[in-house]
């Protein structure tokens, strides 16, 4: 009996510590911060190394909305998107939080301007419906959950306003049909390992093929969830 009660124990327990190491895996981060995203040769926002706070500290954060803008283009690949505005939050809003992200920025001017001129651009799209204006909706949804993520200390969250980001992202792949790289992004935006989250992920695995750009960001930001896409697909459908 007190075999069987101690291996009951070290059962329990184990489930527990699995659990933990899960969640902890969950949230080693805020994934729209600080695990930057693979995009090959594209162009983004200058960077100096491959961690999440590697700025180029040369860069004149001046430039930093215009600079955004013209990347952000009808041709950008939405990975590249996803990156871009990463590093535009890092720039814009991370110094005031982070003293090893030195930067010009020292308030949150550069980051409410360019929260400013996404938002003027879905204003300017209207209620038309196209694969334009979804990357609009996209852009301005998923600059407001990437400064949420940025937290409060940052002033993120206040210059959020309370808007959804994470709605207009669903809106924006439901406006272009389509897109596992934007299902990523949910995925991302939605981070607490819900239903939602989870639906996210699965059709985003199910489009990647192994070893594309899409592949390698997926594997990079659910390491914890498989080393090849199929291992990834699996596991996703158990939950």
């Amino acid at each position: 009996m007190r075999r069987k009660m101690l291996r009951s124990f070290s059962l329990t327990l184990t489930s527990i510590l699995s659990l933990m190491a899960f969640q902890q895996a969950a949230v080693a981060g805020p994934p729209l911060l600080c695990h930057p995203f693979e995009i090959g040769g594209a162009r983004s926002l200058p960077w100096s190394g491959p961690a999440w706070s590697h700025i180029d500290k040369n860069y004149d954060t001046r430039r930093l909305v215009d600079d955004t803008m013209s990347l952000l283009t009808a041709d950008t690949p939405v990975l590249v998107r996803m990156e871009t505005l990463r590093r535009a939050t890092v720039y814009g809003l991370m110094p005031i939080l982070d003293r090893t992200v030195t930067t010009p920025a020292r308030d949150t001017s550069v980051a409410v301007e360019l929260l400013s001129r996404l938002k003027a651009r879905v204003e300017d799209a209207g209620v038309k419906s196209n694969k334009k204006n979804a990357l609009a909706l996209f852009d301005y949804g998923y600059l407001i959950e990437s400064y949420k993520q940025a937290g409060d200390r940052s002033q993120g969250v206040r210059l959020a306003g309370g808007v959804d980001g994470y709605a207009m992202i669903v809106k924006a792949i439901a406006q272009r049909g389509s897109d596992a790289e934007m299902e990523l992004a949910a995925a991302l935006a939605k981070h607490d390992r819900t239903r939602g989250h989870i639906d996210h992920l699965q059709r985003a695995a199910q489009a990647a093929q192994e070893g594309s750009l899409l592949a390698r960001n997926l594997l990079s930001h659910f390491s914890d969830m498989g080393k090849t896409i199929s291992e990834l697909r699996a596991n996703a459908a158990k939950n």
